[in-house]
């Protein structure tokens, strides 16, 4: 989840780029093995404890097919509806890459965030980024498009050159006025409508608890007992919706970036564009250290300068080479790309500084890597998917003190992007009601799950991976003092040790981990 604007909601991603950060060697916290958290290595599907209607599901064969070197792909059916599979069948696609250490612990599957990020693509191109190297040696790997996303039944809504005009063109009524608010509600309510025409269907039951039972059917279909789990950001929250509906099949799951199961959409938004303004002024400290900055003076004067520049295309917005024009918002999208991690921190410099001469070409550029789109063509649903899964799983919201004070929250911790916070939620406008609840997720006799969290992650708020390392029964914190988002395999070795000794030997700690 990247945008924390409200009308164009966040992205919950993990971003393909590293921090090396200060590392603590791992003390004496740690205590042997749990005995049953070793997962099995059996290859014939599990379907112990299954509802004899589902069988057919759980005991289906897998027919892998080699889909580049070290990879091979199969597609899983699953029930469209797991409340009631006579509804009808999605298709779930899935890559995996095989154990090479001579004793496999069984499958390791991952989810990289959104929602509706490719799991597919992650293993395919970034496996040792995805898992680290000691479990892709010692796991077959996982990687799965989520129901409603990329080579899975899919999400369809626009074409290409409507997704331009939806996400980039600049609105013609002055922000914040009634016109513009019904521009906005337009906008949305023709997404909503193609999104409905062009899904097959399958809108109601995009939603995370659906997922979870996907997740469970691919434990079995694979031949594990327990799952073991990885998941970034959003897939924090369906790996602990998953605890929650099977907290007996929990094997060896990290959830790092998390997500509070019990915040709302209004609270999303509010806490991450804090967090995003944290992180700017992270990235604007560091900047007037180097020669390239385009910003002097202190601190708060280059905040200043940013928030004149965002006020300056919100009104006279650039043209860039292709023709599109950089309002606020693009330009917003593309800072908080920049955001997600200090690897992006040299490219946001330079983004801004052209943006100053007039020249918003690598602004679009970042703005473009994080809507998935390449010379013109989205590479993705990602958008899309994004939209239907938190139309589902968040309830609408009503309650004017709770706007006011979300509002009053931005306007004092969030300056620069307070401007552009308000406008109408895009779920207004969609065509199925929410399904979903928001409420404490705690997994009663679930084995140990390890939840990361990052202190200044901008997307998913530290106090989140807290209040969900708290609310799990088996939760169990490990904290990385840096800045970006999420914190295993970023550069900083107390945290991936705990993680893999985790992973790899079912070595847990019996208390939480601090990693400076």
């Amino acid at each position: 989840m990247s945008r924390s604007i409200r009308r164009r909601a966040t992205r919950l991603t993990a971003v393909v780029a590293g921090l090396v950060a200060a590392s603590l060697a791992l003390s004496g916290c740690l205590y042997a093995m749990i005995p049953d958290a070793r997962p099995s290595s059996s290859t014939a599907p599990d379907t112990e404890g299954v509802d004899e209607s589902l069988l057919p599901y759980y005991g289906q064969e897998l027919d892998w097919t080699e889909c580049g070197t070290g990879f091979d792909c199969t597609m899983v059916t699953a029930p469209l509806d797991w409340s009631d599979p006579s509804v009808g069948e999605i298709e779930l696609s899935v890559i995996r890459h095989r154990a090479t250490d001579a004793t496999r612990l069984g499958s390791l599957l991952t989810n990289p965030g959104g929602p509706g990020a490719s799991g597919i693509g992650i293993i395919r191109d970034s496996l040792t980024f995805a898992v680290g190297e000691p479990a892709a040696k010692a796991y077959d790997v996982i990687g799965f498009d989520p129901r409603g996303v990329g080579e899975s039944t899919a999400v369809r809504c626009y074409d290409a050159a409507d997704m331009d005009a939806y996400l980039f063109d600049v609105p013609q009524n002055p922000r914040g006025s009634d016109a513009w608010t019904q521009e906005l509600l337009d906008a949305h309510r023709a997404f909503a409508q193609a999104c409905d025409a062009n899904s097959d269907g399958i809108l109601p039951y995009i939603t995370t608890q659906n997922s979870a039972r996907d997740l469970d059917l691919l434990r079995g279909v694979l031949g594990d007992t327990t799952l073991n789990y990885l998941g970034y950001s959003y897939g924090t929250f369906l790996g602990a919706t998953y605890a929650e509906l099977f907290p007996e099949r929990v094997g060896r799951v990290v959830l790092d970036g998390a997500i509070d199961p019990t915040t709302t959409l209004l609270d999303v938004s509010t806490f991450q564009t804090v967090g995003f303004e944290s992180a700017l002024r992270a990235y604007v400290t560091d900047c007037l250290t180097t020669d390239e900055c385009p910003f002097r003076g202190s601190v708060d004067d280059a905040m200043a300068d940013i928030g004149a520049l965002l006020a300056s295309v919100d009104a006279r917005p650039l043209r860039a080479s292709d023709g599109r024009d950089l309002g606020a918002d693009t330009l917003l999208t593309a800072i908080i790309y920049a955001m997600y991690s200090p690897a992006n921190w040299q490219y946001l410099s330079i983004a801004l500084a052209n943006a100053l001469q007039g020249d918003p070409d690598v602004a679009f550029l970042l703005a473009d890597t994080y809507y998935s789109r390449e010379n013109g063509t989205y590479l993705d649903n990602q958008t899309e998917a994004f939209r239907a899964y938190n139309c589902m799983d968040y309830p609408l919201e009503t309650d004017p003190e709770a706007e006011a004070a979300a509002e009053a929250l931005v306007a004092a911790e969030a300056p620069t992007f307070a401007p552009y916070w308000e406008g109408p939620n895009p779920c207004d406008e969609w065509l199925y009601p929410p399904t979903g609840v928001r409420e404490e997720l705690t997994a009663p006799g679930a084995a140990p799950i390890l939840v990361v969290g990052t202190t200044n992650d901008p997307a998913t708020p530290y106090r989140w991976a807290e209040a969900l390392a708290a609310q799990l029964e088996s939760g169990i914190l490990i904290t990385r003092v840096g800045e970006g988002h999420t914190g295993f395999n970023k550069g900083n070795a107390c945290v991936d040790d705990a993680v893999n000794a985790y992973l790899i030997d079912g070595v847990v700690t019996d208390a939480d981990i601090r990693c400076e």
